[in-house]
């Protein structure tokens, strides 16, 4: 009998640990080190949506540049189908480079003005030499033009000559031209209309159910990430908060901070808690170049206590389910999340 192949087992990437801080200027005297990211650990499955949310500076655009490896962490560990891609080098670098793309946030910027839609797609293919042969490459940005719902005919149209929906179908067919396992979104319908938005969101869905592909999804916009995401990390001042599935996270909340954020988010989204409590943040977030001792939220936090300034939490399951885990010495409990009271 033939040899077979056993599937692959485990999360397609991991991140365990991810640190990265940057020098800025602080004064004519001197810089100081902003920690963008602060022991990041993250899992990614075949063919899964993770959304990223979390308050702009909260480092989801650095965490998603490590991930890209256009940032190198200062420690912690990257995995990609249990390889360190920081490790490799050559040829084999450049192989893992095609497998991890990005969709970005404004389709007006990120497409080069004087490439054609043809250009644009094949363009990954000048780097990539031996992905799609020469001969082929006609026949196949024709497809992934059809695939994101455009025309043949427009391959040889300029980008601007489409509207921005269009724009970024053809950012995405670039992304899709290499053929990845993990395409990068960021904020990828937050410059579009609402109605192109759902547009865009649905297209996303159905090439992952035909490909097979992994999105790590960022956005502010939480009704968005609620459509998408099959999980969600939440992010604050560097830190992934709390972790789990949609269904959990939106509707049992357990770091006071996730229930926070949706406490403010438009009231269709509460729906399935109508009387879910309106949480207001007291309080600046705390500047990244001087974060608070312990827990990185206490200074705006209700639940805070002595233990919270002297001794960061551990990330540990909640809920009962190990996949739903929070960074809080004091969870909410599962009856209460609703209403912010504390469970511990």
């Amino acid at each position: 009998m033939p040899e077979t192949t056993a599937p692959p087992v485990g999360p397609l990437l991991r991140a365990s640990g991810l640190t990265k801080s940057f020098r800025v200027p602080r004064s004519a005297s001197g810089s100081t080190s902003l920690r963008a990211l602060d022991g990041v650990d993250l899992t990614l499955d075949r063919g899964e949506t993770l959304g990223l949310v979390g308050e702009s500076g909260c480092g989801k655009s650095t965490l998603a540049r490590v991930l890209l490896m256009l940032e190198r962490p200062d420690r912690g560990t990257l995995s990609f189908d249990g390889t360190d891609p920081f490790a490799l080098r050559g040829k084999q670098l450049l192989a893992w480079r095609r497998r991890v793309q990005m969709v970005f946030q404004d389709p007006f910027a990120s497409l080069n003005p004087r490439l054609n839609a043809a250009e644009l797609i094949s363009e990954p293919w000048r780097t990539h030499r031996d992905l799609v042969p020469r001969r082929d490459r006609a026949e196949r940005v024709r497809r992934l033009l059809e695939m994101v719902g455009l025309r043949a005919g427009d391959a040889h149209r300029y980008p601007q000559e489409f509207s921005g929906g269009q724009r970024q179908r053809i950012g995405i067919a670039r992304a899709l031209a290499l053929d990845p396992d993990v395409i990068v979104c960021d904020e990828p319908v937050s410059a579009l209309d609402l109605s192109v938005q759902a547009q865009v969101l649905n297209l996303l869905a159905e090439l992952q159910a035909e490909l097979g592909v992994s999105y790590v999804f960022i956005s502010h916009d939480l009704s968005v990430v609620r459509h998408v995401a099959d999980r969600v990390a939440v992010m604050y001042l560097g830190g992934v908060v709390e972790t789990g599935s949609t269904e959990e996270i939106f509707t049992n909340p357990r770091h006071p901070y996730t229930a926070a954020l949706l406490s403010s988010a438009p009231s269709p989204l509460r729906s399935d808690a109508p009387s879910r409590e309106r949480i207001l943040l007291t309080g600046e977030v705390p500047s990244p170049v001087d974060p608070p001792s312990g827990c990185r939220f206490r200074t705006r936090c209700r639940h805070s206590e002595d233990l919270c300034s002297r001794t960061a939490p551990p990330v540990e399951a909640v809920s009962g389910d190990p996949a739903h885990t929070a960074a809080c010495h004091f969870p909410l409990g599962p009856a209460s999340a609703g209403s912010g009271a504390s469970g511990g």
